[in-house]
Order: C-alpha cells, then structure tokens, then sequence
C-alpha cells in the first residue's frame, strides 16, 4: 500500500503541475524539451490536458492493484500496471535526453520513484 500512496502523491504533484500550465503558469522551461519560456502557447496546452487524462487513470490503476479503490478494476489492473510501468520508465529515458537542465533536474527524479513505485505493485503476487 505504500508503494501505491507513493505513487499517488507524486502523481497529484505531476496534475498540479499540469494543470498550472494548462492555465497559463510560466513554466514552459520545464516541460516539452524546453522550447518555450514562459506560459505554453495555447495550441500546446492541449499536451497537459491529456497528459493530466493519463496519469489520473494510471492513479486509478495504481490504486486498484494495490486494493486501495477501483475494485472494479482489481483484476484488469495486473497486467494494466505494467502499461504504467512501461510509460514510467520511458519518462525516465525521454526526460534523462531533453535538452532542458531544468526538466532534467526536476523530472529524472519524480520518474524514477514513479517507475519504482509501479513496479514494486506490479511485482506484487
């Protein structure tokens, strides 16, 4: 249950961070490679929202593997954590080759207690 409460946490951090962007947060220097300074140009917030979309039904899975909520979704939620898994460890690689020292900094770390925290659920019997 702990890996699960980890998970959830970070992830609400990640919304929250999303979320700001979608409202026009000047933080376009720590996302999306660092291409742009300042507020995301409105074209590009699209990116959050949908980014906000995935990490919430991750939330869920997360959750449900761990027996926490989402019972409906107890038995789906064994193998649908390894699409987390996957999705976790392929942030820790696009985010480890942006161009963005700040990305880098802030992100590397977040994705790599997201992809441990997955895997230790996914790992569960």
């Amino acid at each position: 249950m702990f890996a699960a409460i980890v998970f959830t946490a970070l992830s609400v951090f990640v919304i929250l961070f999303q979320l700001a962007l979608v409202f026009g947060a000047p933080w376009g220097e720590w996302t999306l490679g660092g291409k742009w300074r300042g507020a995301l140009p409105a074209r590009v917030r699209l990116i959050p929202v949908i980014s906000i979309f995935i990490i919430a039904f991750f939330v869920g899975i997360a959750l449900a593997r761990a027996g926490v909520a989402m019972q409906a979704w107890s038995e789906w939620s064994q193998k649908g954590i390894w699409i987390v898994v996957a999705y976790c460890a392929l942030g820790v690689v696009a985010n480890s080759a942006t161009p963005s020292k700040r990305e880098r900094r802030l992100w590397v770390p977040v994705l790599v207690v997201l992809l441990s925290s997955s895997l230790y659920l996914a790992l569960q019997t």
